[in-house]
């Protein structure tokens, strides 16, 4: 007779678990009085109206895009630099192969940053 509650049991114990769960994922969102964090302006200015405060927000997302840029190619002379490097570990390169890669490689870096120093100020 007691084996045939057990199901009932646990069956009582699921529903109300359940319930608890609800009741939280209900709640849980108003009982953490939470405040997100204001808007940070954008560099240049809020501007005088809405136009104006989305081309400044434009006009930092078109800086980061340069910074990523200037990433990416500076990470992409460092990696061709490494391969040439195993390269010439491996006898299949030479030395001077290696200081022609890392001096084209950092006059590419260095004109690329110029090139977007110029695109920020047009800007």
């Amino acid at each position: 007779m007691l084996k045939c509650l057990v199901p009932l049991k646990k069956n009582l114990r699921d529903r109300a678990s359940q319930r608890l769960i609800g009741l939280l994922l209900v709640l849980g969102p108003s009982l953490a009085f939470a405040e997100l964090p204001t808007m940070e302006a954008p560099s240049r200015g809020e501007g005088s109206g809405l136009i104006e405060t989305i081309k400044n927000y434009a006009y930092d997302g078109g800086i980061l895009l340069g910074l990523l840029i200037a990433l990416l190619s500076f990470l992409g002379v460092a990696w061709h630099s490494l391969t040439v490097y195993a390269d010439v570990q491996n006898q299949r390169k030479t030395w001077k192969d290696l200081g022609a890669v890392v001096g084209i490689g950092a006059l590419l870096v260095v004109i690329i940053i110029w090139f977007l120093t110029k695109a920020a100020a047009i800007l």
